[in-house]
């Protein structure tokens, strides 16, 4: 009996799911109401890590006097990067859809609410209903940008992250409000495009929950770079006024910017799905529970992605969706390794790159766990120095008494690409011996890691 497989909303988890299950045999329909390839993946992370990528070559020419070049001041041409963001953005989402086309998988554009546990209702576009009966579904509808009842975003002046791109004009003077990840890459990114940026830090440092020596280092180059934090506020009013917004902190301190920008998290989007007629539990968040295998509490329905409150990645996301496919298959019962959340690898897109995975060494510290920690300069990496960029370190974190990799942290230029010699190293509990004992590229940045690991 074919398995008939329901997929709400077709983003890294779900259109991963797709592939993997209609492989294994399953009937699989998959309901996407926005873009397949997933609004929060392609209408906010590959934007924004497109114009961060824009943003370096401009700050790249504009050092050219370092690399023996004559210095450069290169411009931004606003309507070819608006092209460039269309472009790569219509290129994965159409790959994605002719991969799943090609295997069968039935792909409607509309959204879907549940009737029962085992039926949903689909409205399309054109406002036709559809019942389908599945066998089991996953939830995967993403998030979207938090707002405070305290602001109201416009479009104009005062901005939500996806309000940002494809982008229409460039702000000269910007407030980011908040300083997570999503924060201090768009600090980076304005910086980039010569914009005069603040950034209002609620904590004592940006990133709150890194490392904070990795932490210590951005600051000290957004600083270098004229920005201006204001640490240990927190927003709590923007206005408009004129051509200009007016950002309020609870400890009297306010700036004035011609643009402010929300960074401030995301909520899930759970709501419509009518969960409660299928007998799906949520959070008081409105997030989704699961457990290992990725299942809610009804042992059907599974979800996946930033609606299931795990770490919001679209690696996570990818690899939830994987696991997803091969336990609605059955292939649970065979060799299956469940997914552990501690050691993702994640990165942060600013300059100089920031990239961590597994165990940090604050958290060892906080628990009484005994580390051995080891850390190198890039300024003794002979390919830095030639790359004409020596900011940043590698950090190794491992058992004193085995020397298995137990995590690890990167500042510096291609820190979210080296940072996965780590991550297998933590997934596989590789000893710190076998990055030493391999034979590694000379000159290369990857150098650190074997020296860190000595």
């Amino acid at each position: 009996m074919t398995v008939r497989f329901l997929i709400i909303g077709g983003g890294p988890a779900g259109n991963t799911a797709a592939t993997y299950a209609a492989r294994l045999g399953a009937e699989v329909i998959v309901v996407e109401r926005e873009i397949v390839g997933g609004a929060a993946h392609l209408m906010d992370c590959i934007p924004s890590k497109t114009m961060i990528a824009t943003g370096g070559a401009m700050t790249f020419g504009r050092k050219s006097a370092g690399m023996g070049l004559e210095e450069m001041q290169p411009e931004v041409d606003v309507e070819a990067l608006t092209d460039r963001i269309e472009d790569i953005k219509d290129h994965l989402s159409n790959s994605t859809t002719e991969l799943l086309v090609s295997q069968g998988v039935r792909i409607i554009k509309g959204s879907a609410s549940f009737a029962s546990p085992h039926s949903a209702i689909v409205t399309t576009a054109d406002g036709s209903k559809e019942t389908i009966e599945f066998d089991a579904a996953m939830i995967s509808t993403g998030s979207r940008p938090r707002i405070p009842d305290w602001v109201q975003p416009d479009g104009e002046r005062i901005l939500t992250t996806r309000d940002c791109y494809p982008p229409k004009i460039f702000p000269t003077n910007v407030c980011i409000v908040g300083s997570g990840v999503t924060g201090v890459e768009f600090v980076h990114m304005f910086e980039s495009f010569g914009a005069k940026v603040s950034l209002v830090v609620s904590r004592q440092q940006v990133l709150p929950g890194k490392d904070p020596e990795v932490a210590a280092v951005l600051e000290e180059d957004f600083l270098r770079r004229g920005v201006r934090l204001l640490k240990g506020a927190r927003a709590e009013s923007i206005e408009r006024e004129g051509d200009e917004v007016v950002i309020k902190c609870d400890d009297g301190r306010q700036v004035r910017a011609s643009h402010a920008v929300l960074t401030i998290g995301s909520v899930p989007n759970s709501d419509g799905l009518n969960l409660d007629l299928a007998g799906v539990h949520m959070d008081g968040g409105g997030y989704v529970p699961i457990n290992h295998h990725c299942i809610t509490n009804v042992e059907h329905i599974y979800a996946a992605g930033d609606v299931s409150g795990k770490l919001p990645l679209s690696s996570v996301a990818s690899m939830q969706g994987r696991k997803i496919a091969e336990h609605v298959m059955g292939l649970h019962t065979r060799e299956h390794r469940h997914l552990d959340y501690d050691k993702a690898a994640s990165a942060i897109f600013t300059e100089p790159e920031i990239a961590d995975v597994g165990l940090a060494e604050a958290e060892a510290f906080a628990h009484g766990r005994k580390i051995r920690v080891t850390k190198v300069p890039f300024s003794a990496t002979p390919k830095a120095l030639i790359n004409n960029d020596a900011r940043g370190f590698v950090k190794i974190i491992s058992d004193p008494a085995t020397g298995v990799v137990l995590g690890g942290s990167i500042v510096g230029r291609h820190a979210a690409e080296l940072i996965s010699v780590i991550a297998l190293a933590v997934t596989a509990n590789l000893k710190v011996s076998d990055i030493v004992e391999s034979l590694l590229v000379h000159p290369a940045l990857a150098e650190a890691l074997a020296e860190a690991a000595e």
